[in-house]
């Protein structure tokens, strides 16, 4: 979180279409199958919200937690080698998932690699809490 609060690039377009300016607030969460990303601008006010459809995601996701929790048991019983492959394949994973959520987002929000990955880190944080 605080890589992401630090440095990112994140312009909702609509809202900067609007009028409004950044720093940017947003607040994640997960509704009928959609990312909500609430926006409020530097004043704390609500400038608009992003919605993005989930199904595209849903095997990229649970390939991520597959690959994942294989990393997580190989750590305690295999080879260096075996969890560098799994470790190469986690980030792999990561991100092909974070080129599609660039691509999703691109009408809506400019945004850079490093932070859409970290969004991404987000999105798999929410599918787990909920």
């Amino acid at each position: 979180m605080q890589d992401l609060i630090e440095e990112n690039t994140f312009t909702p377009l609509g809202a900067v279409a609007d009028g409004h300016d950044g720093p940017w607030a947003l607040h994640l969460s997960i509704r009928d199958n959609c990312l909500s990303i609430g926006v409020r601008n530097a004043e704390g006010a609500e400038v608009g919200t992003i919605q993005l459809g989930l199904t595209r995601f849903r095997r990229t996701v649970r390939e991520y937690f597959a690959i994942c929790d294989s990393y997580y048991k190989a750590v305690r019983q295999m080879s260096a080698q075996e969890i560098e492959t799994l470790d190469m394949a986690r980030r792999a994973t990561h991100d092909q998932a974070t080129r599609m959520l660039v691509d999703a987002l691109e009408d809506s929000v400019e945004t850079d690699f490093a932070t859409a990955r970290r969004l991404f880190t987000l999105l798999c944080v929410l599918h787990i809490k909920g």
